[in-house]
């Protein structure tokens, strides 16, 4: 029996010539479909890989009579509807930890570049310009670094924010403090958490009680000045809260990598001077793409053949 794949968003080569390499498996790559050109075709096809780009909705999931399992190529599956999948018996399967070295270091680089202001003096000194005095940073150095989300990308910026001589704290509801102990990292009420950190870092994922999370109420608690950075998801920020926060000075500076919208037209943080902004690429390393690649295809075949399910996000399926 031969399983057909549709790939509606960009997968790495890696990936590709992996697929290439099984006999049963042949695949598809159509990339950029409107929802109606994929309500289409989509019944022709067993599983469908997807990024961020490409939603799958109810209606996609209805269509898909053949389906059997929606991959996602990364780790947050947001633009897939989990529970009609699990409804129409689609098992949707992520990639959580692929990716993630390449996340915190995104994460990282972006809490450098907001403390040094590293962007603005770069452009600074592309227009003819020296003015050393202009761009005074900061250090990370004996720093607070309070990290809203401790799971596994969580974690990793917490160790390499501790090689930089940073004290880390962190919120999550869900991992006990025994967890913290052993990293050396202190979990704490987000309250207590927002008073005390002078960086705060998002890595959590949008659910109904994390989305907005960051809104005018609770940056009004942070301390004054706060560094405030963002490669995980776009919706945990509340963006014109945040705009309003950076142009007061509230919030020193903004390290974002993610939007409410993507692209983000007309999001209110694009383009404030104290703000270092990248296009979504927190797993956009060769390494990871390449990791993120062959993990999906391998274990999406595994489960269109019954042999393995890894990474299922909804067992009930």
């Amino acid at each position: 029996m031969t399983y057909k794949i549709l790939i509606a968003d960009k997968l790495g080569q890696a990936g590709l010539d992996r697929l290439d390499q099984m006999e049963d498996i042949a695949y598809e790559m159509r990339t950029g479909l409107s929802k109606e050109a994929l309500l289409d075709i989509i019944g022709g096809y067993d599983a469908v890989i997807v990024r961020s780009d490409t939603r799958i909705d109810a209606d996609i999931l209805a269509a898909g009579k053949r389906l059997k399992v929606v991959g996602r190529a990364g780790m947050g599956v947001d633009n897939i509807d989990v529970e009609a999948a699990t409804r129409h018996g689609v098992r949707v399967m992520n990639t959580p930890h692929a990716n993630s070295v390449a996340t915190a270091e995104q994460t990282l680089a972006l809490m450098l570049a907001a403390s040094r202001r590293t962007v603005q003096a770069h452009n600074s000194l592309a227009a003819g310009e020296w003015a050393r005095s202009q761009f005074v940073g900061t250090e990370l150095f004996e720093k607070t670094l309070g990290i809203i989300g401790f799971g596994y990308i969580g974690r990793l910026v917490a160790r390499r924010a501790q090689a930089f001589g940073m004290k880390v704290v962190a919120f999550d509801p869900y991992v006990p403090t025994e967890t913290g102990a052993e990293l050396d990292v202190k979990l704490l009420p987000l309250a207590d958490l927002l008073a005390t950190s002078d960086i705060i870092t998002l890595h959590a994922v949008v659910t109904p009680e994390t989305k907005g999370i960051i809104n005018t109420e609770v940056i009004a608690s942070m301390k004054d000045g706060v560094i405030l950075v963002n490669v995980a998801r776009g919706k945990l920020i509340e963006e014109q809260a945040l705009a309003d926060a950076l142009r007061s000075g509230k919030v020193a500076a903004a390290g974002l990598d993610v939007y409410q919208e993507e692209p983000p037209v007309n999001s209110p943080v694009i383009g404030l001077p104290n703000v270092v902004h990248t296009p979504h690429l927190g797993a956009s390393s060769q390494e990871a793409q390449k990791r993120v690649g062959i993990e999906l295809v391998e274990q999406m075949a595994d489960a269109l053949r019954g042999v393995a399910y890894r990474n299922v996000l909804n067992p009930a399926a």
